[in-house]
Formats: structure tokens, sequence, C-alpha cells
């Protein structure tokens, strides 16, 4: 008869974990990286050191948002795979784009990161600034979408034009989407993102822009991985294989397509 199983684990001076079963196997864990925002890794990290970053994600994180206090959001990971698609971006052809500002975390971040006044382009914010609309909220959306209403977001858009103040190329515009894409005229997009965190509204954005995107241009979506938004997931791969393309999912929760 088997004795209770357990596993003893011992900290070790440079950080890793020695795990001792009591099978008898022993084992050295490496030290975590980055455990934060749905993702716990052991793979490399050194962009958290990077003082261009780390600059870059203060300005973001800062921007008066109400989802917690900024130094408890840690979504670093989240916020870089932005920073490193709009790098990417900055040598493309094109305006950048973003469809779901809130106060402009992420925007604010990327717009410090690729130094954006110093680029030839425009930064379009469209949002509402005062929450997800009703009217497009499905059945199967609406809880977490009116929580996040009444928890995250307020009537902000003084505040976004204050954010970017000192960025002439960035404009912020409200209206819902897709009525507020067609107030302006956007010939051609390097970098989109999509962060509106219900389905109707991002697949008309794509559906939108998608001509437009240059080659070679890049889409991060902030919620297609999220077990909570599901439904969007659903309808932006549909969208994609009419496209002949496919969303790549990202641990970080995201989802990355770049147009061929």
């Amino acid at each position: 008869m088997k004795g209770p199983q357990f596993t003893v684990e011992f900290p070790m001076p440079d950080g890793r974990r020695l795990r001792n079963r009591s099978d008898g196997l022993v084992s050295v864990l490496p030290v975590v990286q980055f455990d934060a925002d749905g993702l716990t890794t052991t793979h490399n990290a050194d962009f958290l050191d990077d003082p261009a970053f780390q600059k870059a994600y203060q300005a973001g994180v800062n921007t008066g948002h109400r989802i917690m206090d900024p130094a408890k959001l840690h979504i670093e990971w989240r916020v870089y795979v932005c920073c490193w698609a709009a790098t990417h971006a900055a040598h493309l052809p094109g305006d950048f784009v973003e469809c779901g500002v809130s106060t402009g975390i992420v925007s604010r971040a990327v717009v410090d990161y690729v130094d954006f006044n110093s680029l030839d382009k425009v930064f379009y914010l469209f949002d509402t600034y005062e929450g997800i609309p009703e009217s497009q909220m499905s059945e199967t959306e609406r809880p977490l979408a009116l929580s996040k209403n009444e928890r995250h977001y307020f009537d902000c858009l003084s505040l976004v034009e204050q954010t970017f103040s000192a960025y002439p190329g960035v404009q912020p515009i409200k209206g819902v989407v897709p009525e507020s894409l067609e107030s302006v005229d956007i010939a051609r997009v390097a970098y989109l993102h999509i962060d509106m965190n219900i389905a109707a509204p991002e697949i008309a954005a794509v559906s939108h822009f998608w001509d437009r995107m240059v080659t070679g241009g890049v889409i991060v979506f902030d919620d297609y991985a999220s077990l909570a938004h599901t439904s969007q997931k659903i309808a932006l791969d549909a969208l994609a294989a009419k496209f002949g393309a496919r969303i790549l999912s990202m641990p970080t929760g995201q989802g990355l397509l770049l147009k061929f």
C-alpha cells in the first residue's frame, strides 16, 4: 500500500527552486521571469529591464484609468507586444489606428516607445470615450460588458486629449464604430490595435480597414485569446478565414495578424 504522495521545494541562492518528490524524483525549477496577467513563464523577459520600455509603459499605465492601482496592473507583456508591432509598423507606409482606447494605456505607451513625433504619420484613436455601447452587445456579452462599463469606463475624452497634447499627430475621434470610421479618410494603415471588448464593432473595424492595411501591416487584437471573450475569437476567426488569413493566438491573451 502506497503512502501519501508529497512534494517539497527549497529555494536556491540563485532564485531557482529544488523540488523533491516523495517518489525520489529530484528536479531544479528555473526562475520565473514573468507571472501576471494570465501569463507565467520562465523564458527570457529582458524587455522588462529596458529603460525605454519602462518609460513608455509607465506613461501608459498612468493615464488616469480606473482599472486598478497602476502599480498593481502588470500588463507589461501585453503592452510590449503592441510596442513591438508599432516598431515594425513605423518602417512601413501608412498611419496608426486604435479602436478601443479608453484613457489610452496602450496608445500612450506606443507613441512614447516609437518616438511618434519623429514619424510622418497620424495616429487615429477611435472610441466612444464613455464605455461599450449597449446596443452592440450580444446577450452573451452583455453581463461582462455592462460590468466593465460600471467598473472601468467613464467620460474620458478631455483626459485623453490632455494625455496626447504633446503629440500633434495623434487624433482622438469620439463616436461609435463603425459609423465613426467614416468620419475620417484614412488611405493606408500600418498598425491597427483592436480592443472594443465585444464582437460586433471589432468585426466592423477589421472589415473596414482590411483593404487599407499595407503589405506587412500588423493587427493586434487585445481580447482575442481571453476565455472571457470567446465570442470575439469565434467571430474574428471566421472573418480572417474569409480573407484567407489566420490569427496567431498569443499566451498574453492577444491575437496577432499580419497583412500579406
